[in-house]
């Protein structure tokens, strides 16, 4: 959900904006929910048992996933914040435009949290060899189906 390129957003009629923010909204209405379980559940995870046995590379690659899940939270998150901030202040097409770019942001950090965590359960269950290739194979997935996917239908 992009504002048109060809015309400036002063142009676009309000219905159109408001239609594109409420399909924003829905969009993270789905994403915000698993997002933050994730993240919840990775501050679990030092609190755990087996913690104090996670390796160097481990540890480090756990405190990558919790920052990356942790940001991932605030940016698909920050576009309610942006209405908070600017409800009635007639600043919609901008509301519009920068939480797309922020969505589309937050989206690329829960694809590579879960890449990441997808890394560790694997390194951890079955090795570090399978721990990396499941999160390429996972990482190649959501490339596959969050950019070709869609390209090939926006070309088509």
């Amino acid at each position: 959900m992009q504002l048109p390129e060809s015309e400036p957003s002063g142009d676009i009629p309000e219905e159109t904006i408001n239609r594109n923010w409420t399909e924003l909204v829905q969009e993270l209405r789905s994403t915000q929910t698993g997002v933050q379980v994730l993240t919840g559940f990775l501050l679990t995870v030092p609190f755990s048992d087996r913690f104090d046995t996670l390796d160097d590379v481990q540890r480090t690659a756990y405190l990558l996933v919790l920052s990356t899940a942790v940001t991932a939270t605030a940016a698909i998150l920050s576009p309610i914040a942006y209405h908070r901030i600017l409800f009635r202040k007639g600043r919609r097409p901008w509301l519009v435009g920068t939480a797309n770019q922020v969505a589309r942001a937050g989206l690329v950090l829960v694809a590579l949290t879960t890449c990441g965590v997808i890394f560790l359960t694997f390194d951890l269950t079955v090795g570090r060899s399978g721990g990396v290739l499941a999160s390429v194979v996972a990482l190649l997935g959501y490339l596959v189906l969050w950019v070709v996917v869609p390209l090939r239908a926006r070309h088509g």
